[in-house]
């Protein structure tokens, strides 16, 4: 199995562990606001139970130690582990690769041209 098809499936692997994350932690922020009207005696009854936290999926055992493997300023491949996901490690995680249209690009031209403040000399005397 080739490391595009690996990347793909820790991608799906970690959207699906994502998704049911947020679905607990949405589940749990409802707990919580019902725990507080029924502990205020908004409504009465029993106390509200808390959610049951999800059953994520386990990694494959294949994807156990995929390393990065963007092509380093070296030209050796990336070896860390850590990874986000994308599949890149938070060197190579495809961060922002600069301004597209005409206006972001002149905006990015003038950095570092507008004049500094001049602040007095410290007077250590």
């Amino acid at each position: 199995m080739n490391d595009i098809s690996r990347r793909r499936r820790w991608r799906a692997h970690s959207v699906e562990h994502r998704r049911l994350a947020d679905d607990y932690w949405r589940r749990q922020r409802l707990h919580h606001m019902a725990f507080l009207e029924w502990a205020e005696g908004g409504f009465k009854g029993p106390r509200p139970a808390e959610p049951k936290p999800p059953d994520y999926p386990r990694l494959p055992d294949d994807l156990r130690g995929l390393t990065c493997g963007a092509k380093t300023r070296a030209g050796t491949p990336c070896k860390r582990t850590d990874l986000y996901e994308s599949g890149r490690c938070r060197f190579h995680g495809g961060l922002s690769t600069g301004p597209r249209t005409k206006e972001g690009k002149q905006r990015a031209a003038q950095n570092g041209r507008r004049p500094t403040r001049r602040t007095k000399p410290m007077n250590y005397g």
